[in-house]
């Protein structure tokens, strides 16, 4: 499925900004399932700078320097990208979660794609002992993995209430476990921080959903905004598989990859400094649809 996105951000400034310094994780990742045809980041004022390189992660950055004073800063992103997920059948063979537990521990893989980066807490997704015993309870001894991550997927899409007032970009994940209640990044961050309790290799995923879903199909929560599900290493003959908490989906062909980390804060789409005085708004434009179907979203 080949699609056409557009990513706007606009920041609006109650005062003249005379410096803006800026990372863009705006180019979507390419991999085994998923080929990016084009990218064009417009910038608005025009900056003097733009340095391009490859993260950490896999992720292309571009670190931006506006120097000349401006009261708006706008960045539109827009990609076609060719998504050819496998589809996952979650009762196919895969190996036990403990034996892959074990292989992801004795990895020395220390690459983007590696297990070995994504084993362990962050600031974000702490080991939380009531979440680790959440996790578990999918986890039973011997259980295929595939079929333990897809029962907790679900379980948190029963447990939890999408609400975009409940949390903020900020909230620790042990807060918006409590509540029951948040946004696509507290349900991946909930289940990152579960699975690394149990010992397994789980990354953080950021990207688009599909905007307008095939007829007769629900839409998805989370369109027309950027999304985020989790991937799992489920080992070496799987491989890594992405799981939805917030639609309870495997990651397939709606779902398009921008970016990969250990959690939110390595791969916002946008973070950097500003120096001015007065407030600032944020308004931010997601459209995602098939080329067939693009001119519907102008």
């Amino acid at each position: 499925m080949i699609y056409d996105l557009r990513h706007k951000t606009t920041y609006s400034y109650g005062a003249p900004v005379a410096f803006a310094r800026c990372v863009l994780r705006l180019t979507p990742r390419v991999s085994s399932r998923q080929t990016v045809l084009a990218n064009e980041i417009i910038i608005t004022p025009r900056p003097s700078s733009i340095l391009e390189r490859v993260g950490a992660f896999g992720e292309i950055t571009r670190t931006v320097i506006v120097d000349q004073p401006h009261r708006a800063l706008v960045i539109d992103a827009r990609s076609r990208v060719d998504v050819h997920a496998r589809q996952i059948d979650p009762n196919a063979p895969s190996e036990t979660w403990e034996t892959v537990r074990e292989k992801g521990r004795a990895s020395d893989d220390l690459g983007p794609d590696g297990p070995a980066s994504f084993l362990y807490p962050t600031s974000r997704t702490p080991i939380t002992p009531v979440i680790t015993e959440y996790a578990r309870q999918s986890f039973w001894p011997g259980r295929p993995i595939v079929q333990a991550a897809s029962e907790l997927m679900n379980r948190i899409r029963a447990d939890f209430v999408y609400d975009p007032e409940a949390t903020t970009v900020r909230t620790p994940v042990a807060e918006s476990f409590a509540h029951r209640r948040g946004v696509c990044q507290d349900f991946v961050h909930i289940m990152i921080s579960g699975l690394r309790g149990l010992g397994l290799p789980t990354a953080y995923v950021s990207g688009y959903l599909r905007t307008l879903p095939p007829p007769g199909q629900p839409r998805l929560e989370g369109a027309d905004a950027t999304h985020a599900w989790v991937s799992l290493w489920c080992g070496p003959d799987r491989g890594w598989i992405g799981f939805d908490p917030t639609n309870a989906a495997f990651a397939d062909n709606d779902h398009i990859i921008l970016a990969i980390g250990r959690d939110y804060a390595d791969i916002a789409p946008i973070d950097g400094v500003i120096l001015a005085p007065g407030r600032q708004t944020l308004k931010v434009e997601v459209d995602v649809a098939p080329s067939d179907e693009a001119d519907r979203l102008l």
